[in-house]
């Protein structure tokens, strides 16, 4: 049996960092991500974790109600009254921290976002840093500091992740081609565009059947080593813009008289998590994302026929994650790590998950999209905030992450101080003080 923890001290921060280009999805943009810092102590140890925070995936509604800086404001105010509740706590393991005080701060986020049906995954994305801070304090005061003590899922240790870009609405078809070229085998395309800005519906799918179009007919004809059948390979994330299985029966109608239709391993959240439709006969693998917040919403998700899980401990907790996965692995569900633009230190983290899961259909390798490179400005600059930044695993290279002995010796890097996000947060402690 684990020793209590007992945190003594704690606080949190953030940085603001920019964009390249406005990130599109889910008929909207985002200019700029958050990095949110949490730091826990004990009497022995610190535990530093790392967020980022997306108001438009999480909430948006709330993105939509108050914008992206004010909406920014209120999920850090989240973190801030967590960390708060946690100081003086005694904890046996990571995952009685996020079951002691997630209603207390779901209440509280109903409560100055105004709003009463509130996701719980807007919560969930504030307590990220926080998560991993105690998941970094359990692992030193344990003498557990190899991630196959966190989880082992499929018993696996890939040596080889397939990185998953990112296609947004505004990307160049030219840079879509270049990663192909460059070894890319598997794409996530952003659908669900609002080419009018006064969500029209019928425009965003005829935008949607466009885009894939076009996008495939730039790829089809480039091969790789990675999938069965030496074709590169499609996931759709439609963020939940679809309103009836008739309006996605038509895209996915149009798809098949394209040929294109065999190549979509992936639709992710076709519907909004409040639009329960049975997706069970759906001619594609259907994915859950935004809508499973729980192991309840991933049972509920199974019940209506969605036959995959979108892996998010980056975004909603590591704790919440592995309860999840287990669950949808038991029911035969294919499991896989998405990422929500994080910082470098958090890609370690979803690789540590992903690289003990089994390969998804068509594929050969592991996969695991980081798509931090192609959009924050200074991703060099943060590159080098890793502990283990200059560590061969940490880069993408020809479209893969390779991972060998050491990646799984060191746990990618996740349970190592970083000197950066650490300065950063005493920083913030003596203006506070």
């Amino acid at each position: 049996m684990s020793s209590k923890i007992q945190i003594i001290k704690s606080n949190c921060c953030y940085e603001k960092e920019p964009l390249k280009t406005a990130f599109g999805f889910k008929g909207s943009a985002l200019t700029g991500l958050w990095q949110t810092v949490v730091r826990l102590e004990t009497d022995k140890h610190t535990g530093i974790g790392v967020g980022v925070q997306s108001v438009l995936w999480s909430d948006a509604a709330v993105y939509h109600e108050f914008g992206e800086e004010i909406g920014n404001q209120m999920m850090f105010e989240l973190t801030e009254y967590a960390v708060r509740l946690c100081e003086g706590m005694a904890i046996e393991h990571p995952f009685e921290l996020i079951d002691a005080i997630f209603p207390e701060v779901y209440s509280y986020a109903k409560v100055i976002t105004k709003t009463q049906n509130l996701r719980k995954t807007f919560v969930l994305n504030s307590l990220v840093p926080l998560d991993f801070a105690m998941w970094q304090l359990w692992a030193k005061e344990n003498s557990k500091a190899e991630f196959d003590n966190v989880c082992t899922f499929d018993g696996k240790h890939q040596t080889t992740l397939a990185n998953i870009p990112l296609i947004t609405y505004n990307m160049p078809i030219e840079d879509v081609s270049f990663m192909a070229e460059n070894g890319t085998a598997l794409f996530k395309i952003k659908i669900g565009s609002d080419p009018l800005k006064n969500n029209d519906l019928d425009a965003m799918l005829s935008w949607d059947k466009n885009r894939i179009a076009e996008i495939h007919n730039a790829v089809k004809d480039i091969r790789t080593p990675y999938t069965e059948n030496g074709n590169i390979l499609y996931y759709l994330d439609a963020n939940g813009r679809y309103d009836t299985k008739e309006r996605l029966e038509s895209l996915l109608d149009f798809v098949k008289s394209q040929g294109i239709l065999d190549r979509i391993v992936l639709l992710e959240e076709p519907f909004d998590e409040q639009n329960k439709v049975d997706v069970s006969n759906i001619p594609v693998c259907v994915a859950a994302d935004e809508s499973a917040h729980s192991l309840e919403d991933v049972k509920e998700r199974f019940e209506l026929g969605y036959r995959a899980l979108t892996l998010k401990p980056i975004a909603k907790t590591l704790s919440m994650t592995i309860r999840m996965a287990d669950y949808a692995r038991k029911q035969g569900m294919i499991c896989f790590c998405a990422d929500l633009t994080v910082n470098p230190v958090m890609v370690s983290w979803n690789q540590c998950v992903a690289a003990r899961l089994n390969p998804i259909p068509q594929m050969r390798i592991g996969v695991m999209e980081s798509n931090g490179d192609q959009n924050y400005t200074n991703w060099e600059k943060m590159r080098s905030y890793h502990p283990l930044c200059h560590k061969s695993f940490n880069k993408c290279e020809n479209g893969v992450f390779s991972l060998g002995e050491e990646f799984y010796k060191q746990s990618g890097g996740v349970f190592h101080i970083s000197p950066h996000y650490d300065s950063l947060a005493k920083e913030a402690d003596n203006r506070d003080g």
